[in-house]
């Protein structure tokens, strides 16, 4: 065999070894369409010509674009709020909401995830989207707006039905403007029973 051809067997598991320790997921797509070429290339050099192409097809280009399409819909975190809430964000903006809104925005981006609002008429439709998975969490206002005063309850309050959005909510630095709750929603006794 020629020298060439233990440089490209060589990467292939080098390419799975950064495709498993990749955190970001559109980094591991690219790295998973890397190890396709490789492997095709492989297959091509060893005189397979026909694994080559299948592989180059499905395991590159079909299997990426499916990943990609998985990747992007999966990473959205659903937030129910009142619709009265996202009329004051786009008319005159509530300030406590807003800022709300962009510490979790921030939150989630560095995990590569986007917020998406999601307006309910009430807070009896707000819950029951919960309860239903139609949504990941949910925030309202807590009643207590007097958030200049030093030891005062937060203005709002988040309830998400996933142990890991509790955890990203809880590990990074905590807001004063919601209490983070984590509803497990198999249980008869909770928040909403």
């Amino acid at each position: 065999m020629d020298s060439y051809l233990y440089f490209i067997m060589a990467l292939l598991p080098l390419t799975s070894i950064l495709l498993i320790c990749q955190i970001n997921p559109y980094r591991a797509l690219v790295i998973r369409g890397i190890f396709g070429a490789i492997a095709a290339l492989a297959y091509t050099v060893l005189g397979a010509a026909d694994v080559a192409l299948t592989e180059a097809l499905v395991g590159t280009l079909l299997v990426v674009m499916l990943y990609a399409i998985a990747v992007r819909s999966s990473l959205v975190l659903r937030l129910g709020v009142l619709e009265d809430e996202i009329t004051t964000l786009e008319t005159s903006p509530s300030k406590h909401f807003s800022q709300l809104m962009d510490y979790f925005r921030t939150i989630f981006k560095q995990y590569q995830m986007k917020v998406e609002l999601v307006s309910y008429s009430n807070r009896e439709n707000l819950v029951k989207a919960l309860q239903e998975r139609e949504i990941h969490a949910i925030c309202l206002q807590s009643g207590s707006e007097a958030l200049e005063e030093e030891n005062a309850s937060p203005a709002y309050q988040t309830v998400t039905r996933l142990q890991r959005v509790y955890e990203i909510m809880t590990t990074q630095p905590v807001s004063s403007l919601t209490d983070v709750i984590y509803e497990e929603l198999s249980t008869k006794k909770g928040l909403f029973s």
